[in-house]
């Protein structure tokens, strides 16, 4: 009897320790892709944001351009 309580309590013990191991990758995972989306849409503003500037600057130097004319 006693080596089946043991036997219940080692295979309980593994089992868990398993699902315990497995439980940090995903926190990792999820972590990893949530800065990866973070990531992903800090560059898409820093994209819109370089496009105002060069289209403000292109509208700059038109303008300039047609100072400089007259």
């Amino acid at each position: 009897m006693r080596k089946l309580i043991l036997a219940a309590v080692a295979g309980t013990a593994f089992a868990l320790a398993g699902c315990t191991e497995k439980a940090p990758e995903a926190t990792e995972a999820a972590v990893e892709s949530t800065e990866a989306a973070d990531a992903s849409e800090m560059a898409a503003d820093a994209s819109g944001m370089a496009a105002d500037a060069s289209s403000s600057a292109s509208e700059a130097a038109a303008d300039a351009s047609e100072a400089a004319k007259m």
